[in-house]
């Protein structure tokens, strides 16, 4: 199918403003030349006319497939698209290591890019996932040159997304590296490990010790996920040129950043939107119903990049283009939800305690004296993780949580049916009180929103690492745990009930503790230990929600 054609199609499926698409000439395996010698294989996407503005992509994914539709999307539209596969992947020379080489080979790129008799002058950037971390490794360097970027499911700095609550997301990280060694697997071979479930990836998230799962799922030792077994304390030199979070303040071209409710990096890259609110710039957010690889992500992320292009890269038209849309555009979840548009992020909230009671009850008034609840908690056979945020779509989200709710090791706290609706967005927080038999132990606290059927729908949760050096148990052996949950926008509607579930972890999600402080990587006992959750007034164990008034709902995005 001719290529115009595609353009045209694609435009009109992913209801993208009317254009009239010019011939595109593709150039592909471009050889740019790295300062140490490294060629990094390049696909340049060019339109017919003077000169246009730039619009970079680099990637470890390969170059075709949707970022193939997107050249010519962006080429179709007048701009020049450069797709680059990062260093190790994609034909390019040299050796993937994760976030070493982007702001170097970002820099060097763009270098190449000054010297082609087509360069404008004007840069965009657009990028899903790891293509948007090696934009934030150049954004700053890129200078005022940089007019424009997007931001899908991405972050400034994934430390803290792969070790979340100082715990280790297990699933995320041994997932991402089993899918890009898959990369250089036949394809045939893929598609039979893909036909029988991947076998071997669920085998490696149940191995001990974690040091040999990678060689499980994928027969080979990955170096980087050794690396961040190792280099997993807050305080490791390993991560300072791997994380550029103290650069964002320095960016001062336009983001959009466009994410999920259930995305595995929601929670940096709201840091990274407060960071850029802060030094002054006006970001643009859009979180929706999705995760990481929702299919309507793409679609949503496109319809905003190529505005948000339209508008910024080209500089104002009078041609009919949409104006700026707000600031904030989010979706609510829940019945008589849907999409609200707001000034900022976080929207002005009342921050409501909802307190633990004796019998599974949870509710607004304060706690009374009462005899704290207890689990066992037991590594051997590890709380599962249900949906929420992972990456793998058909895994992630919202489910049923009942079946992990009947369990021995989970607690419930459920309020009555609401006699009115309520409406929660922004941060989400516990503070639970806690007495454990056994000083290292995992706290997994999770939002539900429980239907007239009984369904019981996860909303949001978060998981902290209990350690007696973070988590100092006072004379009674009592330790507060504070839990920051993800980030939500919810309406829990008339006649549902709020559930509290309270767990010892939520596995393979985030690796089991062993219960023993042994290091991460190499652990292999595995202790079993019973805990207590406190509730009483001298404990008053709660979840606290930012609950707001009521907004009148928007069209779909």
């Amino acid at each position: 199918m001719p290529g115009r054609l595609v353009a045209r199609l694609a435009a009109a499926a992913l209801r993208l403003p009317v254009i009239r698409p010019g011939p595109v000439r593709v150039t592909r395996d471009i050889p740019v030349r790295t300062r140490d010698g490294v060629v990094l294989r390049t696909d340049h996407y060019a339109p017919s006319g003077p000169c246009a503005p730039t619009v970079l992509i680099r990637t470890p994914y390969g170059r075709g497939g949707p970022l193939r539709l997107l050249g010519r999307l962006l080429a179709a539209r007048g701009r020049h698209a450069v797709i680059q596969s990062c260093r190790g992947t994609g034909g390019s020379g040299g050796t993937f290591a994760p976030l070493v080489h982007e702001r170097a080979d970002g820099i060097d790129t763009l270098d190449w890019l000054r010297r082609q008799p087509w360069w404008s002058g004007a840069l965009g950037m657009f990028g899903v996932s790891y293509q948007g971390f090696a934009q934030w490794a150049l954004a700053a360097d890129a200078g005022e040159q940089l007019r424009a970027m997007v931001a899908v499911v991405t972050a400034s700095a994934t430390r803290d997304s792969t070790y979340a609550g100082e715990s280790f997301a297990l699933d995320t990280v041994l997932t991402w590296a089993e899918l890009l060694h898959a990369q250089t697997v036949p394809w045939l071979a893929r598609q039979r490990e893909l036909k029988r479930g991947q076998p071997r990836l669920a085998a490696a998230l149940d191995h001990l010790p974690l040091t040999g799962a990678d060689r499980v799922a994928t027969g080979v030792t990955i170096p980087f996920f050794q690396e961040w077994l190792r280099h997993h304390t807050p305080q490791a030199a390993y991560w300072r040129e791997r994380v550029f979070a103290d650069r964002v303040a320095r960016v001062r071209a336009p983001v959009v950043m466009v994410t999920g409710w259930h995305d595995i990096f929601l929670p940096a890259q709201l840091d990274d939107h407060a960071t850029l609110h802060a030094a002054g710039a006006r970001p643009r957010l859009v979180i929706g119903p999705w995760t990481h690889g929702s299919p309507g992500l793409f679609a949503a992320a496109l319809r905003e990049g190529l505005t948000w292009f339209d508008v910024h890269l080209d500089g104002p038209s009078d041609d009919g283009r949409p104006p700026t849309a707000a600031p904030v555009r989010l979706h609510l979840g829940g019945p008589g939800g849907g999409w609200r548009d707001l000034p900022d992020w976080p929207p002005p909230a009342t921050d409501t305690p909802w307190h633990l009671h004796p019998g599974g009850e949870l509710a607004v008034r304060p706690p009374t004296p009462s005899t704290p609840d207890r689990f066992r908690y037991d590594p051997t056979d590890p709380t599962p993780s249900l949906g929420g945020p992972l990456l793998v779509a058909k895994r992630a989200g919202r489910v049923d949580n009942r079946q992990v709710e009947a369990r021995s090791d989970v607690l419930t706290y459920t309020s009555a049916p609401l006699v009115a609706p309520v409406e929660v967005i922004g941060p989400v927080r516990a503070e639970l009180y806690v007495r454990s038999e056994l000083p290292h132990l995992d706290v997994f606290v999770r939002l539900c929103d429980v239907d007239r059927r009984g369904r019981s729908w996860n909303v949001c949760d978060g998981l902290v690492r209990v350690t007696p050096e973070r988590f100092p148990a006072d004379p009674t052996g009592v330790v507060r745990v504070p839990v920051a949950l993800w980030p939500t926008a919810f309406r829990f509607a008339t006649g549902h009930r709020l559930r509290v579930q309270i767990a010892g972890g939520a596995h393979p999600r985030w690796a089991r503790s062993p219960g023993t402080g042994e290091p991460l990587g190499t652990a292999v006992t595995l202790r079993a230990g019973w805990r207590q959750v406190l509730h009483d007034p001298a404990h008053p164990s709660m979840l606290v929600l930012p609950i707001v008034h009521t907004a009148p709902a928007l069209p779909p995005i």
